[in-house]
C-alpha cells in the first residue's frame, strides 16, 4: 500500500489542500464552497422565498466560501456577522473569480455587509477573520427586501438617505475635472465627507483613500446620486474602488467615511483606471499569479530537492519564487519571521494561475505554513509581510513523494 515518506504529523495531513480544482465556480475560487441556502437549486436568490444562511468556522488564517446564484439581475445584500469578538471581512467574487466588492465593518459592530446589484451568474462570498484569530460567523445572502442579518452603519455616508446624499453632494467641494493626471485632496471624514468631480468623456476610474489609522471607507455616487460602488478594506485598512468599464461623462460624487477616527486626515485620489497598474497591484499583494514572461521579478528555484531553505528580505509587497516538481506528492512550505514583529503570509499557485493554497498564521505564532498535494509541474510561491514592515523571512520548502 503506498505511503508518504517521511511521515508527516497528523494535523498537516488533515490540513493538506486538495489537488488543483477542476471546478470553475468563481474562476475556480469556489472549489470546496458551501451553497448558502443548503443546495445549488435553493441558492438562486433571485427566485428564493427566503435568504440563504450558513455558519462559517474560520481557523488558522483560512477562509469560508459561500456560494449563491442569480438567474436575473437582482439587488442583493451579503452579510457576515461574527459571534463573540469575531471580526469578519467579506469579499464578493464574480462568476469569473474577479473581486467585485469588499467590506469589513459596514454591517456595524464589526460585522461586514455588501449591498449591490448583480447580473445573472454564480457568485462567491469569501469570509476571513480580520486578525486571523479563530472565528465563528454567520453568513447570509438575500435580496434587499429580505430580513437583514446586521444593523448596518449608524452614521456617516452609508447611513444617509438618498435625499441627504443628494444634498451633501450638491454642497460638496468641487475638486475639478479629471484630466491627464490624478485629482487629489486631503481631508477628514468629519470635515470632507463628500467631494465632486467631473468626467468630460467616458472614462474608467480608480479612487483610493489612504490613512490606516482612520480606517477609511469609500462610496462612489453617479449622476442622480445613485450608488455605483463602495469599498472598505482593499489594501489593509485602506479602501480602493476600481470602475473598469468607462463611466459616462458627467458629475460624480465621492462619499468618504472612517471607522476608527473620523477626524484624521485622509489622502484621497481619483485617477483614470490603468489595467496594467491594477494587475501589478494584484501581483504585489499576492492575490493573482504573475505570468512567467519576465515582466515580474520571479526567483527561479529550479527543480525542488527534498528540502530547500532560503532567507529573503520581504515587505508588504510579495516576493515571488518558482519551483518545478517532477513527480506527484505533498509540498510543505513555511515562512518563518526573523523577529517577533514579523508576520509572514504565503500563497501557492500552479502555472496556470490557479490558487492551490494560502495561509497567514497556520504555523507557530504569526508564522505561515501550508501543505498541498501537488502534481508534476511548475508552481509559484509568494511571500510577504502582513505588518507594515520590511524584514527577513526564512522560506522553507519540503517535498514528500509516494513510495510505490
Amino acid at each position: 500500500m503506498p505511503f508518504l515518506r517521511p511521515a508527516l504529523p497528523l494535523f498537516l495531513a488533515l490540513t493538506a489542500a486538495p489537488l488543483a480544482a477542476q471546478d470553475v465556480l468563481c474562476g475556480g475560487e469556489g472549489d470546496g464552497g458551501q451553497w448558502l441556502a443548503g443546495s445549488e437549486a435553493a441558492s438562486d436568490i433571485a427566485t428564493a422565498e427566503a435568504f440563504g444562511e450558513q455558519m462559517a468556522l474560520v481557523l488558522n488564517g483560512n477562509r469560508f466560501v459561500g456560494l449563491f446564484s442569480l438567474t436575473a439581475t437582482t439587488d442583493v445584500r451579503i452579510e457576515a456577522a461574527g459571534r463573540g469578538n469575531g471580526d469578519p471581512t467579506l469579499s464578493l467574487l464574480g462568476p469569473d473569480g474577479t473581486e467585485t466588492a469588499t467590506d469589513d465593518d459596514s454591517g456595524g459592530n464589526g460585522a461586514a455587509r455588501i449591498e449591490t446589484t448583480l447580473e445573472p451568474g454564480t457568485y462567491c462570498a469569501v469570509v476571513r477573520s480580520f486578525d486571523d484569530a479563530p472565528m465563528t460567523a454567520f453568513v447570509r445572502v438575500g435580496r434587499s427586501d429580505m430580513e437583514a442579518l446586521t444593523d448596518g452603519m449608524t452614521d456617516g455616508p452609508e447611513a444617509t438617505t438618498d435625499a441627504d446624499r443628494a444634498a451633501n453632494c450638491a454642497a460638496a467641494t468641487d475638486i475639478g475635472p479629471l484630466g491627464d493626471g490624478p485629482l487629489t485632496y486631503q481631508g477628514s471624514a468629519a470635515d470632507a465627507g463628500y467631494a465632486r468631480f467631473q468626467l468630460a468623456q467616458p472614462t474608467a476610474i480608480s479612487i483610493t483613500a489612504d490613512n490606516t489609522d482612520a480606517d477609511p471607507t469609500l462610496m462612489l455616487l453617479g449622476p442622480g446620486d445613485a450608488m455605483i460602488a463602495e469599498n472598505d478594506d482593499f489594501d489593509g485598512l485602506n479602501p480602493r474602488i476600481d470602475v473598469t468599464e468607462p463611466l459616462a461623462a458627467g458629475t460624480y460624487c465621492i462619499a468618504l467615511d472612517a471607522i476608527s477616527d473620523r477626524d484624521a486626515a485622509i489622502d484621497v485620489a481619483v485617477s483614470a483606471y490603468d489595467p496594467a497598474a491594477a494587475l501589478a497591484t494584484l501581483y504585489a499583494r499576492g492575490e493573482a499569479a504573475p505570468p512567467l514572461d519576465g515582466s515580474v521579478a520571479i526567483t527561479d528555484l529550479g527543480a525542488l530537492p527534498g528540502r530547500f531553505r532560503q532567507d529573503v528580505q520581504v515587505s508588504g509587497d510579495a516576493a515571488w519564487f518558482s519551483m518545478t516538481l517532477d513527480s506527484p506528492g505533498l509540498l510543505l512550505v513555511e515562512a518563518l519571521a526573523s523577529t517577533p514583529e514579523g508576520d509572514p503570509w504565503l500563497v501557492i499557485y500552479d502555472d496556470l494561475g490557479r490558487e492551490i493554497s494560502q495561509d497567514d498564521d497556520g504555523g507557530d505564532g504569526t508564522n505561515a505554513r501550508l501543505a498541498a498535494r501537488v502534481l508534476p509541474g511548475t508552481y509559484l510561491i509568494a511571500v510577504k509581510q502582513v505588518a507594515e514592515q520590511t524584514g527577513f523571512v526564512r522560506l522553507l520548502a519540503e517535498r514528500y513523494v509516494p513510495v510505490e
